[in-house]
């Protein structure tokens, strides 16, 4: 199947022998497939970082390929968007239009942010992390950062100095064995506007769901 790639980067039907020695870049890339299976709610924090680890001391093609064979096979798209992964992206605006990562965006190691009177959002819902951790450095005034999560993301605003701005911060319900890919580090100044981290909005039909109550026997 042309659309898909194997954990090792190598395409399906790729005749490679499975003694082969495993590279650094192999064993990063099953890394990368781990963390975006846990994302996807495929692996529970226990087996991620089992795998994780297994990865990380795996001599053998074969052996990485053990920890993913479970797993369904990475898409050549989402794999092309994180093989351009950067570490450092830096976005610099003043007085202009809103700045939104949305869909299937690549999340960097670091987020550099020096706004003024711009609109940010950045929604992390279909995003493809291959990192652990983000850490965003801000210099940003007015307007409203929001940070828009899912289950496994956590966001740390401790290290951000606040100047006539506040943190509102909505936590959805989550599973206690959903594991963390993804842990949001928010650092520097934000000053006047608010910082915003919330779950997804509900569609209709789910705000429909939630003042349902289901029925009892009998009734």
């Amino acid at each position: 199947m042309s659309g898909e790639i194997s954990p090792t980067g190598k395409r399906s039907g790729a005749g490679s022998s499975p003694e082969l020695r495993a590279s650094h870049a192999d064993r990063d890339r099953v890394v990368d497939v781990l963390r975006i299976a846990a994302g996807d709610g495929l692996l529970t924090t226990d087996e991620l970082d089992e795998r994780v680890e297994a990865a990380l001391s795996a001599r053998t093609l074969s052996e990485l390929s053990a920890l993913t064979a479970d797993l369904p096979p990475v898409s050549a798209a989402v794999w092309a968007t994180g093989a351009g992964a950067k570490d450092v992206v830096r976005i610099k605006q003043v007085h202009s239009g809103a700045i939104e990562r949305a869909g299937r965006w690549l999340v960097p190691r670091r987020l550099e942010l020096r706004v003024s009177f711009c609109k940010v959002t950045l929604d992390f819902t279909d995003a493809v992390i291959t990192h652990d951790t983000l850490r965003i450095d801000a210099d940003m005034t007015g307007k409203t950062l929001t940070l828009v999560t899912k289950p496994g993301i956590v966001v740390d605003t401790d290290g951000l100095q606040l100047v006539h701005s506040r943190v509102k911060y909505r936590r959805a319900p989550a599973d206690p064995d959903t594991p963390v890919t993804l842990r949001v580090e928010l650092t520097g100044r934000k000053a006047h506007g608010r910082v915003v981290v919330r779950p997804p909005r509900r569609s209709f039909g789910q705000w429909l769901l939630r003042g349902s109550a289901p029925l009892s026997p009998g009734a």
